[in-house]
């Protein structure tokens, strides 16, 4: 069974994206075909990115927080990343997360669920572009919630009842293309062993 990771994608002090990500968990939770856990990058404390190019690909971390944030990462086998649009791209705690890592984030597959005042459209093709790098595959779907409608003076989480069943087929191609990646990854590690 794939292990799914609802990635949060802000971390200010005023954000509203965990109760959007603790949404998508309560739909996650009904399924039986893998596991879901909440990844909260605020949790993880990381810095402002500022690695050495060659860590990224022998995991030797120079920042201490790097290493348990490596860890989760490399224990999960697809992710669902929950996405506050920002100037019209990710946030910046986000994109610093994405960037500690590489191996990590390889041969594995993600769905975006994004918000904001034009439903966070612009941020999750941002996001797209950006894990192509490590070898992340998005899938097709996305459940983009806009601040006037999905939202309560833009702070309170209701959304419209539509967004279920976009979701619940978002994880249907999470689960089945993480499931798929999985294999890969498998045959990469026996091949090396």
């Amino acid at each position: 069974m794939v292990k799914i990771g609802i990635i949060t994608g802000s971390t200010r002090d005023s954000r509203v994206n965990t109760q959007v990500a603790e949404w998508v968990k309560s739909i996650a939770d009904q399924r039986e075909d893998a596991r879901f856990e909440l990844v909260d990058i605020k949790e993880y404390h990381l810095p402002r990115y500022n690695e050495s190019v060659p860590a990224i690909f022998t995991k030797d971390y120079q920042t201490p927080e790097a290493k348990p944030w490596s860890e989760k990462i490399d224990s999960l086998d697809g992710f669902v990343f929950v996405l506050a649009e920002y100037n019209k791209g990710i946030t910046s705690g986000l994109k610093d997360a994405i960037d500690y890592l590489y191996q990590e984030w390889n041969n594995k597959a993600a769905g975006i669920v994004s918000y904001g005042s034009t439903l966070g459209v612009s941020a999750a093709n941002d996001l797209r572009l950006i894990l192509s790098v490590p070898k992340v595959a998005t899938v097709g779907t996305h459940v983009g919630m806009s601040l006037f409608t999905d939202f309560e003076n833009m702070s309170t989480f209701n959304p419209a009842p539509f967004h279920k069943d976009t979701l619940e087929k978002l994880l249907d191609e999470v689960v089945s293309w993480s499931t798929a990646l999985k294999t890969i990854r498998t045959e990469k590690s026996e091949v090396i062993l």
